[in-house]
């Protein structure tokens, strides 16, 4: 292991995190708020980061996969951890809330302990939606140029214009990818502010939000969530969310004109029927309820983009809709969205591998000698990756029991604890029951909290690459 250069590397994170909080303290300047919590936070992170990374000198540049391991998990929580300063020294949030306001910030969750957000500082509120964009860029140069060093299953399958998924090839092909990539997710996320804001809303809402839906993060600025706005915002705020569902690099294709490529992808056409599916099931539930008269496929759609992409906006409180309504919503927080986008989940490349895992099972069983390949965008699928695909559900089942268990011994209902940890694996943000989109999670005991935390940082992270750390092995020579 690396240590001095993991220590740079973690120290020059903190300097970015603390030159960023530059532009809500800009912003803090021009309404009128107070300056000291972000300022305070800013310095904080500076110090630390420059303490860190200006003394350390490591002479041996390589980035070993142990190395990648520990700066990845370490960086999230970290970028979490003095996130949440501005917060304390606002006096809006106690030391546990803020962290957990943060690490749902950071990890694209959008779980909220805000009982009302509209008496938060305007500069602190833009701090927290900027953390979601930064956590969902972070996601997607993670996936492109870690998660393939791992090995994590499933995720190879990310497409890019890798040369090879090896630490010595790292640069500057994949650099360059990633740049191209960044260069895309910072181009949709100004034209989902100048659609919103041509739409109605305000500048500073406009950039709010637009940072929250690129990063399918879903914090707003109102109590009401997107409910708020008119219903031209709710459109382009649907659009967004399907553009951040997607995987970014089959936009960077289809900027450069390979359309029937990106047509052709297998796991975009499962992704686009699984949402016009949803949509037109949830919209005919509406209708055949007398719900929400005369807005039925307006709102379904929303509720259903909205769960499925991980964003966690809202519109209106779907727990009052048919409880089958209810039943899609929870299939679409565990599926997620596309791997190499912004959104979280189990995602869709898995669904589609594991079905045909199981189908090869069956046709087994029925004829013994028969021999069956799964196969992915007309390749063999190698079979560590089938795999890891499995082993990461194994782990994403056996760690939402555990935090369904813990919220159910802190007075839970079932449903509450158990769509709570769903939530928090699939780093969507509103639960059912006592955490529903209609409340916040304010009432949750502060050791539940830390829970689900670590629940959001260990599926925006895939599980394994924070795992592994608890791992006695990892540590040793």
């Amino acid at each position: 292991m690396n240590a001095l250069l993991d220590i740079r590397i973690l120290g020059w994170l903190l300097v970015g995190i603390g030159l960023v909080e530059w532009v809500p303290l800009g912003a803090a300047l021009v309404f009128g708020e107070r300056l000291y919590p972000l300022a305070a936070g800013s310095l904080v992170s500076l110090v630390v980061g420059l303490s860190l990374a200006l003394p350390v000198q490591p002479t041996d540049r390589t980035l070993r996969s142990r190395d990648a391991f520990l700066v990845v998990s370490l960086g999230w929580v970290l970028a979490s951890a003095f996130g949440a300063i501005p917060f304390v020294l606002a006096g809006v949030l106690g030391p546990i809330d803020a962290l957990f306001e943060s690490v749902s910030g950071f990890t694209t969750t959008g779980s909220s302990v805000l009982v009302d957000i509209e008496v938060v500082p305007r500069s602190l509120l833009l701090w927290r939606a900027m953390t979601q964009w930064l956590g969902g860029m972070g996601i997607i140069v993670f996936a492109l140029a870690i998660l393939p060093m791992l090995g994590v299953g499933g995720m190879q399958l990310f497409k890019a214009e890798i040369a090879s998924p090896t630490t010595d090839k790292l640069a500057p092909r994949i650099a360059a990818t990633a740049r191209r990539l960044l260069f895309v997710y910072v181009g949709f996320s100004l034209a989902a502010l100048l659609a919103l804001w041509i739409a109605g809303m305000s500048f500073y809402e406009a950039s709010c939000h637009a940072l929250s839906t690129l990063s399918t993060g879903g914090y707003s600025t109102r109590n009401a969530s997107i409910g708020a706005f008119s219903p031209a915002v709710q459109w382009i705020v649907i659009l967004f969310m399907v553009i951040g569902g997607i995987n970014f690099a089959l936009h960077f294709r289809l900027l450069r004109g390979e359309i029937r490529a990106v047509l052709r992808d297998t796991e975009l056409r499962y992704f686009a029927t699984v949402l016009a599916t949803a949509s037109a099931l949830l919209a005919w539930l509406l209708f055949d309820a007398g719900l929400e008269p005369g807005s039925e496929l307006r709102a379904a759609t929303f509720q259903v983009v909205s769960i499925a992409t991980t964003t966690g906006f809202g519109t209106a409180d779907f727990e009052q809709w048919p409880v089958l309504a209810t039943l899609v919503l929870v299939q679409l927080m565990v599926l997620g969205g596309m791997a190499g986008s912004t959104s979280g989940g189990v995602k869709d490349v898995r669904v589609i591998l594991g079905f045909q895992v199981l189908r090869n099972t069956v046709a087994r069983a029925l004829h013994p000698r028969s021999v069956g390949v799964v196969k992915y965008g007309g390749e063999s699928v190698p079979i560590d990756v089938l795999a890891g695909v499995w082993s990461f559900l194994t782990a994403y089942v056996l760690l939402a029991l555990l935090a369904t268990a813990v919220l159910t011994a802190a007075g839970f209902d079932l449903v509450s604890s158990a769509t709570a940890a769903l939530t928090a694996l699939g780093n969507v943000g509103p639960a059912l029951g006592q955490l529903g989109p209609s409340e916040s999670f304010a009432e949750v005991p502060g050791h539940a909290k830390l829970v689900l935390a670590f629940c959001m940082l260990a599926g925006r992270l895939e599980i394994f690459t924070l795992l592994i750390l608890f791992v006695p092995g990892f540590w040793r020579r």
